[in-house]
């Protein structure tokens, strides 16, 4: 089955949509596609058969997305939690990711015309070396696309993508590229996986459940989060356009939370960068108290440098990522 699903709208279906879109539209909706298994049971089919079916519905959500002007999608496609099921499963859906990235693959040129980046999010090192390489080739080949994005969140947990992120920031001090006190909440959002994309307007969770299961806990603190009881692989276009309508009836007090918090966030920078002008003013100034002008000049001072250092860091924690996927490329191509 494809990954791009060709296909218009029915007629009732356009009709809504043009509706949807007379209101404030998510421009990222993230899905956490569960109730595969459940599926399965309730068909009398095999796991892996129901696991497949989940895909297809995937593909089938792209096209709905595509068509109501949504950008970016974010899907919960493996947990690291998920390597505890059994061999027989694990293994099963390890070679569906093969079936699919290779699949991916062959339709280069048809992601070229959409203009689909692909992104992978998680800890590739715990896969099978041919499926990190598949996956590198699959990132790679789709990097310069920049129409519509879709991020897999594969061998994730949030948890360990912002564990991940405080190892970076403390490679980040280790290597002198930036100090301790650069380390802010801003800068940890900059050091995650999806540090390229921007936080999920919309979370939709199917089959009932209503948790996160350590999906994207970091990302989705100012997000609209809709659980929904339809099992996955029988998720219509219906149930979006539901899932789209209850973010249209929230979207002014998520503006006004995102808001609040960005307010926040730049009066915790400038307490920090005040501090640490305070703390160099005291070491240069003798024990005498400075005038509000070179408080001024030295809080400025402080600011540009904090902001090139980070920049800095930021500029070779992308180059580190970047080396990681083209290695994996190269070992694919030489092997």
């Amino acid at each position: 089955m494809s990954w791009i699903r060709e296909g218009e709208l029915n007629l009732l279906e356009k009709i809504a949509s043009n509706v949807l879109k007379a209101g404030p539209m998510p421009k990222h909706v993230a899905f956490i596609m569960d109730g595969n298994r459940r599926f399965a049971r309730k068909k009398n089919m095999e796991r892996q058969e129901g696991h497949m079916q989940g895909f297809n519905k995937l593909a089938e959500t792209l096209r709905w997305c595509k068509q109501l002007s949504i950008p970016e999608v974010t899907v919960y496609a493996f947990s690291i939690e998920n390597f505890k099921r059994t061999k027989e499963e694990v293994d099963g859906l390890l070679d569906l990711a093969r079936q699919k990235f290779e699949r991916l693959l062959e339709e280069r040129e048809n992601l070229e015309k959409h203009g689909v980046c692909i992104r992978v999010l998680g800890d590739l090192n715990m896969l099978p070396l041919d499926l990190q390489q598949l996956i590198a080739k699959a990132v790679l080949t789709t990097r310069t696309n920049n129409k519509c994005f879709l991020n897999v969140c594969f061998a994730y947990t949030s948890r360990y993508e912002i564990t991940n992120a405080v190892r970076e920031m403390a490679w980040g001090v280790e290597q002198g590229l930036i100090k301790a006190s650069d380390v802010s909440e801003a800068l940890l959002s900059e050091c995650l996986y999806s540090n390229n994309s921007p936080n999920p307007d919309l979370l939709i969770r199917t089959s009932g459940e209503v948790r996160l299961s350590d999906f994207l806990l970091w990302q989705t603190s100012h997000s609209c989060l809709v659980f929904q009881s339809v099992l996955w692989p029988e998720y219509t276009f219906w149930n979006l356009c539901e899932a789209i309508l209850q973010y249209q009836l929230n979207h002014k007090s998520i503006q006004k939370a995102r808001e609040l918090h960005r307010e926040e966030q730049a009066l915790q920078q400038l307490e920090a960068d005040r501090a640490c002008v305070a703390d160099l003013l005291q070491h240069q100034g003798n024990g005498k108290p400075a005038d509000a002008k070179r408080r001024q000049e030295a809080l400025h001072l402080c600011t540009v440098s904090r902001e090139a250092r980070v920049q800095d860091f930021l500029q070779a924690l992308k180059q580190k990522r970047n080396h990681f996927f083209s290695d994996l490329y190269g070992e694919a191509v030489s092997a």
